[in-house]
Order: structure tokens, then C-alpha cells, then sequence
């Protein structure tokens, strides 16, 4: 059984003044049933499987709490390839086409199988395809570590053809999305939503003239999402220094006939 531990910031005070000396780290144990070895110290296995919340010690005497490993602790920690889509986008995705337990979702670009692994966490079922061998062995990888069972893994061209019809929600991670519109109008249910993830301007714009081709399309908006940390330290608060700028551009439209 998976564990997470959680080493706690130390915090001191210096002439009226508190200061960090040591920040929050967090350990993902894959088994309880021996001893794990961190770089603070070996915590052993007795103390693992102790009930969440309870402070243990590690062999140099650095207390960490023991907690039961969440959806998003074991998310975070499946392979992933260079380009996997973050989380900031996957959940604005999740939000803006109003995902849910009733949501069918079809998912063209699997790549390392991230993005139909976040979306099954939510929706009722998931249909997940690519062409490529190295993506398709890495994704059904991840799903299997994750426990999903409603997706569907499926070797499948998207520019030539659709997997699945009248799905709510319809994801491009393709190098070539304007390509896959025609398959769209096939596998979208009226009212449904289509959304591009690019990288590039030029394939939003060649995406947008597609859509905008289209009467049974709706083209939404472009949008693109940054995520910028703050550094909370007492009084000092700031921006931290590494925001997490662009990842890719999001596409939204809706098939409206």
C-alpha cells in the first residue's frame, strides 16, 4: 500500500522576525511493507502504516506525517513525456465544457495518457486514442497504475475517423487539429464541446478559419492560462520567481447543429 509523508516547514523566530529554514517537502512511498530510505533518514515500516495523521520520526529524528495517498498524490507521480499537458490546463478544460459524472469524453492525442486519466477521475467514461506505439504502451501504463477502468485505449487515426460518436466533450492534442474538425462534427453530440490544445498560433488560427468553416460549429474563444506562485513569508509577499508561464493554447468551440 502507497504512502504519502509530509515533512512540514520549520519555521524560526529571529529578532521579532519568523523566517523559513526549512520548507515543505513531501515523500511518495510505494510500499508499506518495508522500510523506505529518504534523504532525511530511513522511516520504517512499522511507522508507515501508521493511522493518517499521526508524526513519526525518521532515523536522524525529522518528523514527517503519515497520510493515505490522494487521486492527485498518485497522479502526480506517473511518467510522463516532454509535452504532457499541466494541470492549470486540464482543469480549466474540465471547467469551461462543465465535465461531470454524466460526461462521455473522447480524447484524440493520448500521449502519455494524462489528460484522459485527469478527465476519468471526473466523468463517466473516456475513449483515448493515438497512433503511436510509445504513447499508447505509456498511457495504458499510467491508467493501469492509476486503477481507472472506464477508459478506452484505442489505436485510431483521428484525422481519418472517430473512435466514438455523440460524445459531450472532444479533446485535440494533435499537431494538426484543423484536420480532425471533419471527425469532430461525426463524433460530437449537438451541444457538445470541442477544444484544441496547441502549442503554436499558427495551428490555433489554421484550427479557428476551420471551425469558423463550419455552420454546425460555434467558436468560442482562445485562451491561454498562466499560473504564477507567491512566495507568503510573514509580512514578504510576493511573486515567486519561476511563474509557470505558457504550455499551450486553448481552443474552445461547440457544435451548435
Amino acid at each position: 500500500m502507497a504512502k504519502i509523508l509530509i515533512q512540514r516547514e520549520k519555521r524560526e523566530k529571529i529578532e521579532d522576525k519568523t523566517r523559513v529554514i526549512a520548507s515543505t517537502r513531501t515523500f511518495y512511498v510505494n510500499n508499506d511493507k518495508q522500510d523506505y530510505h529518504s534523504s532525511i533518514g530511513v522511516i520504517r515500516k512499522e511507522d508507515l502504516q501508521s493511522k493518517d495523521g499521526k508524526t513519526v520520526e525518521t532515523s536522524s529524528g525529522k518528523p514527517l506525517i503519515v497520510l493515505s495517498p490522494s487521486f492527485i498524490d498518485e497522479f502526480k507521480q506517473l511518467k510522463k513525456f516532454a509535452q504532457t499537458p499541466p494541470l492549470k490546463d486540464m482543469a480549466v478544460i474540465a471547467a469551461e465544457t462543465g465535465m461531470g459524472p454524466d460526461t462521455t469524453v473522447l480524447d484524440a492525442g493520448a500521449g502519455s495518457g494524462h489528460m484522459c486519466s485527469f478527465f476519468a477521475h471526473i466523468c463517466k467514461k473516456v475513449v483515448t486514442c493515438d497512433i503511436r506505439t510509445e504513447c499508447l504502451d505509456m498511457a495504458r501504463m499510467n491508467i493501469k497504475q492509476l486503477g481507472l477502468k472506464n477508459i478506452e485505449l484505442k489505436d485510431n487515426n483521428i484525422y481519418e475517423k472517430t473512435p466514438e460518436i455523440d460524445v459531450d466533450v472532444m479533446t485535440l492534442d494533435v499537431p494538426e487539429p484543423w484536420r480532425a474538425v471533419d471527425t469532430a462534427l461525426k463524433a460530437l453530440k449537438v451541444g457538445g464541446f470541442l477544444v484544441s490544445y496547441s502549442p503554436s498560433v499558427m495551428q490555433v488560427s489554421r484550427f479557428v478559419n476551420a471551425i469558423r468553416d463550419k455552420k454546425e460549429f460555434l467558436y468560442l474563444k482562445t485562451i491561454e492560462v498562466i499560473e504564477r506562485p507567491w512566495k507568503v513569508d510573514g509580512e514578504a509577499v510576493r511573486p515567486a520567481n519561476t511563474p509557470i508561464g505558457h504550455s499551450a493554447f486553448l481552443t474552445f468551440a461547440r457544435r451548435i447543429g
